[in-house]
């Protein structure tokens, strides 16, 4: 409850060459600006992308039952409002023609246009797309901006492709969906495998189809073509804001809280290096390869450099070496969930010691999970609420292109809090005063700003 206080066929070798040295170069820069570089191992196969999708709207149902939403917009929100599968073709390096299946996914557009990243990885499909532009909808509203979800998909491995390789699918995937999006109806931005590079290939892409200067079709974009300050570091930002607010509820110091940070990608990054200038005790983190632990506190610019220098944390000499499954079980106050989907479920729920969970990442703790630890008292600060730092300053990036201003980094950071102090603290006040989790609150905000929206587009929706 909301009052818990516990703690094809082969390249020639030339090209595999080039490749893999593009790889090797882009490297470092993936890292740097894409939320979910150590985790893409884990990606959701066809199977358990169902699953996802079924788990989700396994929590619309209970808001509806908690509340009076009318029927119509029950109906609406079961299912996505547009779903486009595309086949893109792509010249190789090596003369090979290949075809990648992608996917964009529209899921209610009630409030505004849709927005959500672009995701590049080969287990990418059609459920986990649609479970992600949900959550997209539910998080736009939670934060009250003025859009709906989103999401999109190609179904590529990334790291075996050269820059070239990857600058032609990127361009691929925005003629293919260039009739679904733009500024007023679908908005683009980074995801896994995708950075501000990609985004910029892509709005030029665009800008050349639509023959017009549109820098706010796709945010995330470089700032020397319309990108905001300080929207690498806001999805991290804007976790520890929640942690703020959630820490100042229960009258906890940072200094006196242990935090535990699955994931060492930029939004983990950010969270863990701005939860330490904090004062946070910031013990451990973790990538693929594992973790590291020190009971005393990490010093998280070193653990970045070690991983830079060796590619993996687990190289990291700093503290003791842990697996990530210990990670997960470490007695902290805070275990901060930053890698990927279904990192907590009825399997190992019962090796969670956490006082409290932030989800970073989308969907890391199962609907079964979460109920698990809702009986034990363990708190969890979900996804819509936790993560929404990225796409508030991704809203900010549109309403900049849109007024052709260019806001300071200090404008971005204090209005980022400034809508977090409002909405996050909304949901907390919902959760202390109705007595219910701080999921339910969360999801009840944000269903219910969107059903208003269909009820006020009228009953006739479906007779043009």
């Amino acid at each position: 409850m909301a009052h818990s206080k516990n703690s094809g066929k082969s390249s020639a070798k030339d090209s595999a060459k080039r490749k893999k040295q593009a790889s090797s170069k882009s490297a470092e820069s993936k890292n740097a600006a894409s939320p979910h570089s150590d985790v893409e191992a884990q990606a959701l196969t066809p199977q358990t992308g169902a699953a996802l999708f079924d788990d989700a709207r396994s929590r619309l149902e209970e808001v509806f039952e908690a509340l009076d939403i009318h029927h119509d917009a029950r109906a609406r929100l079961m299912q996505p409002a547009m779903s486009l599968q595309v086949s893109i073709p792509v010249r190789m390096d090596d003369g090979r023609l290949q075809a990648f299946p992608a996917w964009r996914v529209q899921y209610d557009i009630s409030l505004g246009p849709a927005k959500g990243g672009v995701r590049f990885h080969p287990k990418v499909n059609q459920h986990e797309v649609t479970t992600l532009s949900f959550w997209m909808a539910v998080k736009c509203a939670v934060a009250g901006l003025p859009f709906g979800g989103g999401k999109g998909g190609v179904q590529v491995d990334a790291k075996a492709l050269s820059s070239l390789e990857r600058e032609r699918l990127a361009r691929g995937y925005i003629r293919a969906i260039a009739d679904v999006m733009g500024p007023d109806r679908d908005i683009p931005a980074p995801d896994m495998n995708t950075d501000a590079e990609v985004m910029g290939w892509m709005i030029d892409e665009y800008e050349n189809i639509v023959r017009r200067r549109a820098p706010a079709a796709i945010t995330g974009k470089p700032l020397s073509l319309g990108g905001s300050p300080g929207r690498v570091e806001a999805t991290g930002r804007g976790a520890l804001k929640v942690l703020d607010l959630w820490a100042q509820q229960q009258s906890r110091k940072p200094e006196e809280t242990t935090v535990a940070v699955q994931g060492f990608g930029n939004a983990a990054y950010h969270f863990a290096r701005l939860a330490c200038e904090r004062g946070y005790q910031v013990v451990a983190v973790s990538d693929s390869s594992g973790g590291i632990y020190k009971e005393k506190g990490l010093d998280i610019e070193s653990a970045k450099k070690a991983k830079e220098k060796h590619g993996e944390l687990a190289k990291c000499r700093q503290g003791n070496g842990i697996k990530g499954e210990e990670l997960l079980a470490l007695e902290v106050d805070v275990l901060a969930l930053a890698a990927m989907e279904n990192q907590v479920t009825n399997d190992n729920v019962d090796d969670i010691r956490a006082g409290m969970i932030l989800e970073i990442a989308n969907g890391p703790v199962t609907s079964d999970a979460d109920r698990a630890l809702e009986s034990r008292g363990v708190d969890v600060l979900p996804d819509v609420l936790a993560n929404t730092g990225g796409v508030i300053v991704s809203y900010f990036e549109w309403l900049q292109n849109r007024a052709g201003q260019a806001w300071s980094e200090e404008q971005v950071n204090q209005r980022l809090d400034e809508t977090l102090d409002d909405q996050a603290n909304r949901v907390l006040e919902r959760a202390r005063d109705e007595k219910i989790t701080y999921r339910q609150a969360a999801y009840r905000q944000g269903v219910e700003r969107i059903a208003e929206a269909i009820m006020a587009r009228g009953n006739c929706q479906d007779c043009r």
